[in-house]
């Protein structure tokens, strides 16, 4: 089993449409294979268009698994978790998972849904105190940050690969979600506080250049690492909404190149943290996917599944050009490539 985590820790990256648009076309592209997908962001956007869209009722169906008994959704499982924090209790995984497709026909039947749930942001507080309990002979932050490990390897047999979307942010559910990945894809834009969040990244899940010797007992790396675990590796950056008309040749150039520049530097300094050995293995660009991704958003539908021409979307005529279908089917296409 692989297992994958998009993430970055800032928000407006295009983290979860990429991750939306990546998994399902890998699936697609890989139809015998089965995929879980796992919605750690409590905005639960990514669940949202799985499960329909805007026109296709993905709210409600959402909503759906949230109102069922237990919650079938990644708040639900939490629930069941905390009252048995630092042991695995017996639970049925099959309870909180769903099928994309029987809400969603645009959606490859091989995709399974841990549903995304607002109910996480207030889990939070109880989850941190948990996982900063004292307890002799126990590590209680550990056996928190395993909850999603505990769930993935009861279903390790049933799946092939495992797909998380993570919050922007690093609260605890967001280290229970990078804890359970071998393998980090991070977004960036052509901007400063992008690049910053690259240098974030690789002080906070790589405990790399950290600001003070201060951090490097308690972060995290550290402890997973103290623990005989690895820390998930990073994969790919993904270069994301370029500008669709001036792509990365244009004033924002100079940004992304500066963001080459902080992953080269880590990557001659400490090559372990990457899967890749070239900057080149390790970066893709995507344009902007403009109106074409504002159609396949709202119909929950993978870019492949759309076609070019006019649609209407509640009542307002939208069209697709087909050149720019094809941008953004080749650019997702090259990102999978790398999955």
């Amino acid at each position: 089993m692989k297992r994958y985590i998009f993430w970055n820790n800032k928000g407006g990256t295009g983290k979860t449409s990429l991750a939306f648009q990546a998994t399902t076309i890998f699936a697609e592209r890989n139809p015998s294979e089965k995929i879980l997908v796992i919605d750690l962001c409590p905005q639960a956007n990514l669940s949202e268009m799985l499960l329909g869209g805007l026109m296709g009722s993905g709210s409600t169906n959402l909503e759906s698994l949230h109102n069922q008994n237990p919650r079938r959704s990644i708040a639900g499982y939490f629930q069941a978790r905390l009252p048995s924090p630092f042991t695995v209790p017996a639970f049925n995984p099959a309870e909180y998972i769903a099928n994309a497709s029987v809400h969603n026909s645009n959606i490859p039947p091989n995709i399974d849904l841990v549903a995304g749930d607002a109910l996480v942001e207030l889990q939070t507080n109880a989850i941190s105190t948990l996982a900063n309990t004292q307890i002799p002979g126990t590590n209680t932050w550990l056996a928190v940050i395993d909850w999603l490990n505990d769930f993935i390897r009861l279903v390790s047999s049933d799946y092939s690969y495992v797909f998380v979307d993570a919050n922007p942010s690093f609260s605890i559910y967001t280290q229970i979600a990078i804890a359970a990945a071998e393998l980090m894809i991070l977004p960036v834009m052509a901007d400063d506080s992008s690049r910053r969040a690259v240098q974030n990244a690789f002080a906070l899940v790589q405990g790399i250049n950290l600001p003070s010797p201060l951090y490097q007992q308690h972060n995290f790396a550290t402890q997973i690492r103290a623990a005989g675990r690895n820390t998930p590796l990073f994969h790919l950056f993904v270069k994301n909404r370029l500008t669709q008309y001036m792509g990365p040749a244009s004033a924002y150039q100079s940004v992304l190149t500066s963001i080459d520049g902080i992953i080269s530097s880590v990557l001659a300094t400490n090559p372990n943290v990457f899967s890749f050995r070239s900057l080149a293995d390790g970066i893709e660009e995507v344009r902007d996917f403009q109106t074409t991704g504002v159609v396949a958003f709202a119909l929950g539908s993978p870019f492949t599944r759309l076609r070019g021409g006019d649609h209407n979307l509640a009542g307002q005529r939208v069209q697709i050009r087909a050149d720019y279908l094809q941008n953004c089917i080749d650019a997702l296409n090259r990102v999978v490539n790398h999955l």
